[in-house]
């Protein structure tokens, strides 16, 4: 089958490196993407993260679109209840008049925070509450029919900023159906309600202006390399360091041993932590092929977001371009 690839680029920090390392790789991440043949690259929203460097999404998103030419970016996503929806019509209009045509707006409730976070946002917890009423909202804003009587977003851009609902458990599936609006479910990190949130998705949805049919876009984690043996290193290393840096958040720590890490995951609560990876292809580009096109397949998504983890920028390049050869290749040969 041929099914639209795209990318979450998580912004990481490595080890040694800096925001600035961070905000270079992804650049070099978007621009291979845009030659590997990707539909777009999502950055999220986080917060006091010192290893994720995308807080400021539309700012990142900026940046990338001023250095690369043709792939569509967006946030994968804004978490709106950490902001007014007339703010975020007003980023994202200024981002789509800058760069027609290739701007994407992705809708999350969660904080991407804790709760310490979300109050030193001057967040109320209960801001979650009304995130149905603030995407309807901020896309009124986007299409020039505000929902505000005397309030505009300025600047508003021509082209359409196309919306997104992003969810990891029913309550987005219900609302993307609702709206009639493309609905991403967040596998790649919270796998669980994957089948279930599809369907419901699938058995409500009502066309709107912006889409006819339902559109499934599901995350899955990747390690691609010529050499499955180094695939599966990378894997290794990766979810290592994602683990440590879990175990250590908030604490001094982050020195604990690959030994020690690795105990932690065979154990129930590193069990647990395990499974939220539990979409990952590895291997090379055929095993990798093979894995991708049985997930699509199984949920009938008409896009999957990858989010390529290998620590090394150069690593995390050769995934993206392995990978989308991959695909391309396999799709080339089913239209012979």
């Amino acid at each position: 089958m041929s099914t639209a690839l795209s990318i979450l680029d998580l912004a990481s920090i490595a080890p040694g490196q800096t925001a600035r390392d961070s905000f270079d790789n992804s650049v070099v991440l978007a621009r291979a993407a845009e030659r590997s043949g990707y539909r777009r690259v999502w950055y999220a929203e986080h917060h006091n993260m010192p290893s994720i460097a995308s807080s400021a999404t539309s700012v990142l998103i900026g940046h990338v679109a001023a250095n690369t030419d043709t792939i569509r970016l967006g946030a994968g996503g804004i978490m709106l209840p950490n902001h007014s929806p007339l703010v975020i019509a007003e980023q994202f209009g200024t981002l789509e008049t800058l760069f027609p045509g290739r701007i994407d707006l992705g809708l999350g409730r969660a904080p991407g925070s804790d709760q310490k976070t979300f109050l030193a946002m001057r967040r109320n917890p209960s801001s979650a509450d009304s995130f149905p009423q603030d995407v309807l909202e901020l896309q009124g804003y986007l299409a020039g029919r505000s929902r505000i009587p005397g309030v505009q977003a300025v600047p508003r851009a021509e082209g359409v900023v196309p919306l997104y609902i992003l969810g990891s458990s029913l309550f987005g599936a219900q609302l993307a159906a609702q709206l009639g609006l493309p609905y991403a479910f967040a596998s790649h990190f919270a796998p669980d309600a994957l089948h279930q949130a599809v369907a419901v998705y699938h058995d409500t949805f009502k066309p709107s202006e912006q889409l006819a049919e339902p559109y499934i876009m599901a995350g899955v984690n990747v390690f691609a390399a010529e050499d499955h043996d180094e695939a599966v290193a990378q894997k290794t290393i990766a979810y290592r360091a994602r683990a440590r840096a879990m175990v250590s958040r908030g604490a001094a720590g982050g020195t604990f041993s690959d030994e020690e890490i690795d105990a932690f995951l065979a154990s129930p609560n590193g069990r647990q932590l395990a499974s939220m990876t539990q979409y990952t292809a590895i291997g090379t580009p055929a095993e990798v092929r093979a894995y991708l096109d049985d997930f699509a397949a199984t949920i009938h998504a008409d896009e999957l977001i990858l989010a390529h983890h290998a620590t090394h920028i150069d690593d995390r390049v050769r995934s993206v371009e392995l990978t989308g050869d991959a695909m391309a290749a396999a799709a080339s040969a089913l239209a012979d």
